[in-house]
Order: structure tokens, then sequence, then C-alpha cells
């Protein structure tokens, strides 16, 4: 079989779920970019994700005497590139196109090859909550994977990212119908208060189960107003939208605030009672 030229790398895809599970494995996310290195014969060329070539004469040195004629290894540079190539996953084997084999099988044959600085084999994590792990040290988070998967060439949910979440608690001062076969509310309008303004933060649609949406409906519709009650706001919602009066705190996980203010990838935790909603202003 003729040694490929290039093999576009399987990428993983975000999710807000924390789980675990027989049939997955978890690995730490690092921190850097992309790398795929290519050995053939005596040849070793280094891509990131996107084909851009990498000079590492380091990393190319040790893969280069590997004890096999050809392999693509596939992993992380840290940004820092004194960190190391991390190691997470093999798509050519001595000859052969491993991508068929699920992850189990793959991680067997990476095992094979004696790696040493700065080349560095990624081990899978066993705690319960490798998530929480993670956030504690700093990491950027975790990346959850089916052991039965074959390596995709595409964007795949056999692989799911965990990032680390940022969390606060925010003022809902509207929400949006549902959708589809949806209960309750679509979205929750939530914001914090900038001395007397309220701003707005974004919407949070996800973390409900069907029980809290039918409550909070109903809390909801109790409370309701004719106009918007965020005296700072940019991107509301113009159709579907109901304001309520801004009484009601929820604590919210996320990834991170955009450019422009906004909550990414949100998430609801909980329902916080007994809070004044006054009190709540944007963590710095």
């Amino acid at each position: 079989m003729r040694f490929p030229d290039w093999l576009e790398p399987m990428a993983a895809t975000l999710t807000q779920e924390r789980f675990t599970g027989a049939e997955w494995t978890f690995e730490r996310k690092f921190d850097g970019i992309r790398l795929i290195a290519y050995k053939n014969g005596k040849e070793v060329r280094l891509y990131s994700r996107l084909r851009n070539l990498q000079h590492l004469p380091a990393v190319a040195e040790v893969i280069a005497g590997l004890p096999v004629h050809d392999v693509i290894l596939d992993g992380e540079l840290a940004w820092d590139r004194a960190g190391g190539f991390h190691v997470f996953d093999i798509i050519w084997f001595d000859g052969r196109d491993v991508t068929g084999l699920p992850l189990t099988e793959r991680r067997k044959l990476l095992s094979k090859l004696p790696l040493r600085a700065p080349l560095h084999r990624v081990k899978p994590l066993d705690e319960k909550e490798p998530w929480q792990r993670a956030c504690a040290e700093g990491w950027e988070g975790v990346i959850a994977k089916r052991l039965d998967s074959p390596y995709e060439h595409k964007r795949s949910k056999h692989w799911l990212k965990m990032k680390c979440e940022l969390t606060q608690e925010l003022v809902v001062g509207g929400f949006t119908d549902p959708q589809g076969g949806r209960v309750g509310l679509g979205a929750l309008l939530v914001g914090y208060y900038e001395g007397d303004d309220f701003v707005f933060a974004g919407k949070v649609g996800t973390g409900f189960d069907t029980k809290l949406l039918t409550d909070l409906r109903a809390r909801l519709d109790a409370s309701a107003i004719e106009k918007t009650p965020f005296t700072k706001a940019t991107g509301l919602p113009r159709v579907r939208q109901h304001w309520v009066k801004p009484k009601i705190v929820v604590n919210v996980a996320f990834i991170e605030w955009t450019e422009h203010g906004k909550l990414r990838h949100s998430r609801l935790l909980s329902v916080v009672e007994g809070k004044n909603s006054r009190d709540i202003v944007k963590r710095s």
C-alpha cells in the first residue's frame, strides 16, 4: 500500500455533557497545536491540522529513529514547544492503514513504539470524573473517546471534547418559546447588574429536564412584563421572546465570555433560591 501524502485528522466534537461509561476512555486535552507526524524511511514530515509544515528538529530526530519503516502519529504539540509532542494515536503502521481498527487496537500498536522525549505518550485517565481533575489542575479539559471507534477523517461524535468551564450566577430577564417537541421554554435570557444597568449576557438553552422546564415556565409567566428589563443589550431575540421581572437567579456554566460580552456554550447548573437579584454582578 502506497504511503499517503496526507490523511485528514480526526476532530473532536465539543460537548457540554459530563458522563462516563465502560465503552469510553478519557485523555487529557493538551493546550497547543495539533501535530501529525509522517515517517517514511528516513524522511519525516510534521504537519499542523491545516497541513502547514512544522520545523521541529528535535521531534523529527526522535521520530526518524523509531524502529519502524513507516508510521503516522497523531498528537498535540505544546504551545511553548518545550513541552514536547504528546502522541495520542497512530493512523498508519508499517505499510498498513490502521484507521479502521478500533481505538483499543491502535493503542496496542502505539505501545510497541519506544517513545522518548520530546515525544510523550498520552495516558488514559482513570478518575471517576476526569473533567474535575482537568479543571483542578488547570488543564484545558479532557477528551472522551469511544474504545471501539475507528479513526475518522472528520469531526466525530466518537471523540467528545469536554472543556473546563467557568461558572457565574445570573438573573433571568426573559425567555424564548420552545420549538419542536420541547415543552416549557426554549432558552432563558439572562444578565447581570452593572451599577443601575441590567446587562444582557446571552441565552441559556441546555441543562434542563422536562420538570424544570415546566416549573420554570409557570414561575416566569407569573412575573411577566411587557417590555425588556435589560437596559444594556445587544443581540436580544426579536421573535418568540417574553420578558419577566428580573428576580430569579440561576447558576450557569460556560466556556468563556465572547469578545462581545456574551456567554459561549452555556448550560444551566441550578436555580438559586434566596438570593437578591440586584447583588448579581459579573465576576472579573
